[in-house]
């Protein structure tokens, strides 16, 4: 049975980002992490329970940041639109790891995370969208390697508990795809669909009450510890909750239209987080939803996965 929760959500920040992605729980530190990638910069904030403690702190760039992992003694892995770039400390200088191998006028880096071996893994976004030239890459023995194709927006990366499950989804076909993986090779094997989520249906827009129902398509996502796969769903105003089968286990509606990523945190990783965007929203939409773009959290009862650190 699919339950619908709809639970009290806590805003974190109250200055939008354009378009806030990639959050991660830094336990040492008690801070969320986050990227605006219109906005050119790195976020963060602590946080103590659901609620923020002190100002948000942001990090300008000089390109869009599509994801970032911590790294292992300290400092921030990121994927800007003409590379992989290495930082080891808040603010501090860049250290080019690898150059981005595609056209930069056309492709950027968009969603990624590190694996449990430490490995930084990001996909590729086609920007005119009319085409799925996006490809799944990972930074193996000092350079970015092919892991898997055929998306026009890279999103949804994350790993099984037990490691052996990569799941990858592609925003604008509503599939999100699984592989078995190999955790000592980061080799990828027996591809299959998880999930495929119905496709919008033409002609609809926000707002209009005549227009067909739509769940929303499948952005960032994140496991818990029990490996249900939760994947936020964009312009549905929730995120599904899927079991390890690819079934839909509970529903949990968002504060805002355009949910774009979760990830668990707190001292027992069972706080939620969301990331949002209001990147290209109708004025009435943002009206309704004025935080559109702002990063919430919640409590919820089965804990996350600690994030993994490069190395």
């Amino acid at each position: 049975m699919t339950h619908t929760l709809a639970p009290e959500w806590q805003a974190l920040t109250t200055e939008p980002d354009g378009l806030s992605e990639s959050p991660f729980w830094h336990p040492e530190e008690n801070r969320l992490y986050w990227v605006d990638i219109p906005g050119r910069r790195i976020g963060r904030v602590r946080v103590q329970g659901v609620q923020p403690q002190g100002a948000v702190e942001y990090w300008p760039l000089t390109q869009e940041p599509g994801c970032i992992a911590p790294v292992q003694g300290g400092g921030l892995v990121m994927a800007l639109r003409d590379g992989i770039y290495l930082a080891r400390e808040w603010g501090g200088p860049l250290q080019a790891l690898a150059a981005a191998p595609y056209d930069t006028s056309k492709l950027r880096f968009n969603d990624g995370k590190c694996d449990a071996q430490g490995r930084f893994w990001a996909g590729s976004m086609y920007e005119p969208r009319d085409q799925a030239l996006g490809v799944l890459y990972a930074l193996q023995d000092q350079a970015l390697q092919d892991k898997a194709h055929a998306a026009t927006t890279a999103n949804g990366l994350a790993w099984s508990p037990d490691g052996h499950t990569l799941y990858w989804s592609d925003t604008a076909s509503h599939c999100v795809r699984a592989w078995n993986f190999d955790p000592a090779t980061a080799s990828l094997s027996h591809e299959r669909v998880f999930q495929q989520f119905p496709i919008k249906p033409a002609g609809w827009v926000w707002g209009d009450a005549a227009a067909p129902a739509y769940g929303g398509r499948p952005d960032g996502a994140t496991v818990d510890s029990e490996g249900a796969y939760w994947s936020a769903q964009y312009e549905g105003k929730r995120l599904v909750r899927l079991s390890p089968a690819g079934e839909v286990l509970a529903v949990v509606e968002t504060p805002v239209q355009c949910p774009t990523m979760p990830c668990f945190g707190g001292a027992d990783l069972k706080t939620l987080f969301i990331t949002s965007s209001r990147q290209g929203r109708s004025a009435a939409e943002l009206g309704l939803y004025p935080l559109s773009g702002c990063i919430f959290a919640v409590r919820v009862e089965v804990a996350g996965l600690p994030v993994n650190f490069y190395r």
